[in-house]
């Protein structure tokens, strides 16, 4: 019998990868130049997980699928407006900062206390999915203290592939060296995946679907937490634009073997 899963998705707002970010030094800390400017996407990594517990409700009745996500309540709604047609979810939005300069634990313990909040929760039901990486908070650690913070212990990370089995048992493969797969059973609830790509392509805007998200995007973009991050404890020393440097050198009729012998040489002094 197919089980009714309470999924939860964490993801939150990135810069579109388009744009060019330059940081700067403001009297509250680094930030991006012109961040409230820039255009904002669902983090790439979170769209992933999104699409693939989308596909875990559908193929099994009766489940639900949340999205906490953290960010600017202004940011929040311009990216809901398009993610909000993609799958079905209701959203639990938590008003703070989205940049790469918040420290993942602050982030972690926001985000678990929205899960903790959710009426009706059942951790012999509940998945929590978010990206294994993000495009901001590229530190790989926020979503292992969101399960600690959980008590989930069954923890995966690196994930691009999710079976549900006839016993009801999950086999999850997990990303390792070499380009290979772990195989995995998890025999019972709850557990936290932290996804990789996935193998799902991303769903056809239905316009429907953005319809009946809207009815509870709103409201909880209206009564939206405000999270203030202090950053305890934290310093940055300077924050700039990584430097280009191009060391060019034109020389006609070298051998393939001195070429190489020159570049062994540069690489060694790196």
């Amino acid at each position: 019998m197919p089980t009714a899963y309470q999924i939860v998705v964490c993801g939150s707002l990135v810069p579109d990868p388009l744009q060019t970010l330059e940081p700067v030094a403001t009297p509250t800390g680094p930030a991006l130049k012109n961040e409230m400017m820039l255009p904002a996407v669902l983090d790439p990594w979170a769209g992933h997980a999104l699409f693939e517990a989308a596909n875990l409700a559908k193929q099994n009745p009766g489940s639900k699928v949340w999205l906490v996500s953290v960010g600017p309540k202004a940011k929040l709604q311009q990216v809901m407006m398009t993610v909000a047609q993609k799958v079905p979810f209701e959203l639990i939005a938590i008003d703070g900062p989205a940049s790469g300069f918040a420290e993942s634990a602050e982030i972690a313990a926001a985000l678990a206390e929205a899960i903790q909040g959710i009426a009706g929760l059942d951790k012999a039901r509940l998945l929590v999915f978010g990206g294994w990486e993000s495009a901001s908070r590229g530190a790989g650690t926020t979503m292992q203290m969101v399960g600690e913070r959980l008590g989930i212990v069954d923890q995966f990370q690196g994930v691009d592939e999710l079976t549900v089995q006839p016993d009801g048992a999950l086999r999850i493969l997990e990303r390792i060296e070499g380009g290979k797969h772990q195989v995995s059973t998890c025999a019972a609830l709850p557990a936290l995946l932290g996804w990789a790509t996935g193998n799902l392509a991303e769903p056809p805007n239905n316009p429907q679907v953005g319809m009946l998200n809207m009815r509870t995007v709103m409201p909880a973009l209206q009564r939206a937490k405000a999270l203030k991050v202090a950053n305890d404890g934290v310093a940055f020393a300077s924050v700039s634009l990584p430097k280009q440097r191009r060391e060019t050198k034109i020389v006609k009729d070298q051998s393939p073997d001195d070429i190489a012998r020159e570049i062994v040489e540069w690489i060694g002094k790196e």
